[in-house]
Order: structure tokens, then C-alpha cells, then sequence
């Protein structure tokens, strides 16, 4: 999204369509009542949750209203009260370090050295899992947790609206630790 947003812009492309986050567009059918989401099923398990505003998304394009968007979303399928955030947040927070290409660059440890900020905040929470709504800091959050040999799994906003809507698939839990690959089954 972001590079075909500002590639049209760079190259002067005229397009006659609006290029908009499916962030906001979860956001707008949640409260439209088109995607019919729950926190129900974490009242009594009561699993706490981190939330990545990923660079790409908010600071580099939509700002902070993305990221209000992001947590209306979060707090929508996880439960207001289990979401913990971290501190800078929204267009403030640090880069995970994993975005650009900077993932796929092959310098994994400098990225993993830049990401140890990230990985701090995100042990500081105390969460038990991290949302990550974008899939580059999805990979190096997964990767900074999984090389420091901490516990905390890192998972996709979708799977978390599919999984409140009682329609996660068996073959979509995969990377579900226990407490939530069985839930809704």
C-alpha cells in the first residue's frame, strides 16, 4: 500500500481510486456491523495483548488516526481491558526494524541489533502475545522474540477478527501457541 501510494505520487501517476488502509476498513465494518466481531471469548481466559503501529502504515502515511483506528480494532476482538500498550505508541513508536527490505536484506544482525529496542518495549508490556498488523514486523518481531529465547507470540490482526468471529480455520492456527490454536474448534 505504501509504495504504490507514493509511487503514484513520485511518478505523477493520475488514478481515479482511493487508496485506503484495510486497517480503516476493518474499523468502518466493525462499526457498521458488517464484520460481526467479539472480545466474548477472552473474558474468562483474560490474555493480555501488545499492539505494533507499523511505520509504513501510520507514521509514513495515515498518522495517528490509523492507529486509533488499529486499537478500536484490537480492542474490539481482544477486549479493551487486555490490551496493553506500548510506550512511545502510534506515530511515535519505534520501527521494528524490519521494514523496506530491511527483513529480507540478509544483515540479520544489524537488523536483529536496530530491533532490540522493539523488543524491549514489547517485554516491558508484560503481554502475552503481540498484535502485528503488517507482515514485515510480523517476521522481525517474531524473529527478535524468537532470538532472545523469550515466549510471547507474535500474531496476524486477521487472525485475531477471524478467530472473534468464531471462523479461524484448523490450518490457519499453525503459529497459535495452545491458549488460542484450540479456541473456537
Amino acid at each position: 500500500m505504501y509504495a504504490v501510494r507514493v509511487g503514484l505520487q513520485k511518478f505523477g501517476i493520475k488514478h481515479n481510486f482511493e487508496i485506503e488502509s484495510i486497517i480503516r476498513l476493518y474499523a468502518r465494518w466493525i462499526r457498521e456491523g458488517k464484520l460481526s466481531v467479539s472480545s466474548d471469548w477472552n473474558k474468562d481466559l483474560g490474555i493480555t495483548f501488545t499492539l505494533q503501529d507499523p511505520c509504513q502504515l501510520v507514521r509514513k502515511s495515515f498518522g495517528d488516526p490509523v492507529a486509533e483506528d488499529l486499537r478500536f480494532v484490537a480492542k474490539s476482538v481482544v477486549g479493551e481491558e487486555h490490551l496493553i500498550e506500548m510506550y512511545p505508541n502510534k506515530s511515535n513508536n519505534y520501527c521494528c526494524g524490519g521494514g523496506g527490505g530491511y527483513l529480507q536484506s540478509g544483515y540479520t544482525e544489524e537488523r536483529r541489533a536496530y530491533g532490540a529496542i522493539k523488543l524491549k518495549q514489547i517485554l516491558d508490556t508484560g503481554a502475552d502475545y503481540c498484535i502485528a498488523p503488517c507482515h514485515n514486523c510480523h517476521s522481525q518481531i517474531h524473529d527478535l522474540i524468537h532470538h532472545a529465547g523469550k515466549d510471547i507470540p507474535v500474531v496476524h490482526l486477521w487472525t485475531l477478527i477471524c478467530l472473534s468471529m468464531g471462523i479461524l480455520g484448523e490450518n490457519e492456527r499453525g503459529y497459535l501457541e495452545e491458549r488460542l490454536a484450540e479456541l473456537g474448534l
